[in-house]
């Protein structure tokens, strides 16, 4: 009998370290379902079934129980009882985790969006029905075999392939349309980009200023630029790793104030020598963008009244921390139709039914490589300079986010090609087969 209440000892013993051991992992787990479900359910208008099945069936997030509420529009989950996360939808800011109780009643600005006047237009000027415009050039069949052959196990969502401002091709699964918003993640970056060409054409901010970062000011760090930033160029201290506790997963989901956790990174690098994928960089030029303004309200109206609302994206929401910043590194939801916008008004140069909100200057700027990044990467956007698709033109540029999630722009081929996904695909073959298409 003693030897079988040593045992018991034991494995409790066993069992408290290995909770306290993965605890803060747990922490994040039921964050990332907790957030996804959500935002999936509420905003994405999808069920909480099909978000289980789709969204969180993937190790290690499957082991969370969800659960919703529709009256406080909420969702939990639980991993083992152990642990619960809450996130909770604010109006017209997506969904974001609470750190504690008081964060489900905190008052919260909410940001004002406006009706384009042309969304009675077709599209993509406006939302109203294309006109049929027929090219002889493509080949419609080997155009729409291309984009199949990305659906089924490939687990693509959707594709919207643009030539000359018509779509000629679209294709979603099963329980995704026109209307269905869908997490552009890591596509954000580029809106963020986007917001400082915009600022930057207004003639209110000079991206080659010194980031003004207060902390900084007293150290090297003083010497890092926006343009350093923006190229991801820094030279800072950052963890990007998302099969771990790191500090772009800490940032995510553990949080309250998303901009400031890599301006307490140290400098290991040099800026402008020292390219690394950053998050945490993004989130605190978005923490730059936000002391541009002098209300909190104005920063969170800009993105959308000379921007996102601007070019007819009104589908778009943008996620904020609970801080009210947006989360630029993340979060972004819009159909696939309006992201093909975003890519057209890159397209032509930064002008939207005959205005300009930026100048083919920033897109020169956003496409030209960065030191070190080897020909890959740009200002928050990806490149294809070093020929890493080898069948498709070097010029090439794209928004990239989490599985897959891409706005391509072409520019010599006035093409523009939307897919998004749960996985990755062989992209090259992809982009091959449509080029192949188009003669």
């Amino acid at each position: 009998m003693k030897i079988f209440k040593r045992i018991l000892l034991l494995l409790a013993v066993f069992v408290t370290v290995i909770v306290i051991y993965n605890y803060p992992k747990l922490n994040i787990l039921a964050g990332y379902s907790a957030k996804s479900t959500a935002t999936s359910v509420f905003l994405g208008e999808r069920s909480l079934a099909f978000t289980d099945k789709t969204d969180n069936n993937f190790s290690p997030v499957h082991l969370a129980t969800d659960a919703i509420d529709t009256i406080t529009k909420s969702a939990t989950a639980s991993v083992f009882g152990l642990l619960t996360r809450k996130a909770i939808i604010r109006e017209g800011l997506g969904s974001v985790l609470t750190l504690s109780k008081a964060d489900e009643n905190s008052p919260y600005l909410t940001p004002k969006r406006t009706i384009s006047k042309n969304k009675a237009m077709p599209y993509p000027l406006g939302d109203a029905p294309q006109k049929d415009t027929i090219f002889t050039n493509v080949d419609y069949e080997k155009l729409n075999t291309t984009v199949s052959s990305i659906f089924g196990k490939r687990k693509s969502r959707a594709v919207v392939v643009l030539y000359k401002d018509q779509i000629i091709a679209e294709k979603y699964s099963e329980g995704f349309h026109k209307d269905s918003k869908i997490l552009g993640w890591s596509m954000t970056k580029s809106i963020l980009s986007t917001v400082f060409g915009v600022l930057e054409h207004q003639q209110k901010i000079q991206i080659q200023d010194k980031a003004p970062v207060a902390s900084w000011q007293n150290d090297v760090r003083k010497e890092i630029t926006i343009h350093n930033l923006l190229q991801m160029n820094s030279g800072l201290e950052w963890d990007e790793n998302y099969d771990e506790i790191s500090d772009a997963t800490k940032m995510l989901f553990l949080e309250r104030d998303m901009t400031k956790m890599q301006a307490l990174k140290p400098l290991i690098g040099k800026p402008n020598e020292s390219w690394y994928y950053s998050s945490g960089t993004t989130n605190l030029l978005s923490g730059i963008l936000r002391d541009q303004f002098d209300t909190h309200q104005e920063y969170l109206d800009f993105w959308y009244t000379d921007l996102i609302d601007k070019i007819g994206m009104h589908s778009m929401t943008l996620e904020a921390d609970l801080a009210g910043n947006y989360v630029a590194s993340s979060y972004a939801w819009a159909t696939a139709r309006d992201w093909g916008k975003f890519g057209l008004l890159y397209l032509h140069n930064g002008t939207w039914n005959g205005e300009q909100l930026f100048t083919k200057d920033w897109v020169d700027y956003v496409t030209t490589p960065t030191p070190t990044s080897e020909g890959i990467y740009g200002a928050q956007f990806w490149l294809n300079a070093d020929g890493g698709f080898k069948d498709v033109p070097k010029n090439m540029y794209y928004a990239d986010g989490y599985k897959g999630q891409r706005v391509y722009v072409l520019p010599d081929q006035d093409l523009v090609i939307v897919r998004f996904g749960l996985s990755w695909l062989e992209e090259n073959a992809f982009l091959k087969g449509i080029l192949e298409a188009i003669k």
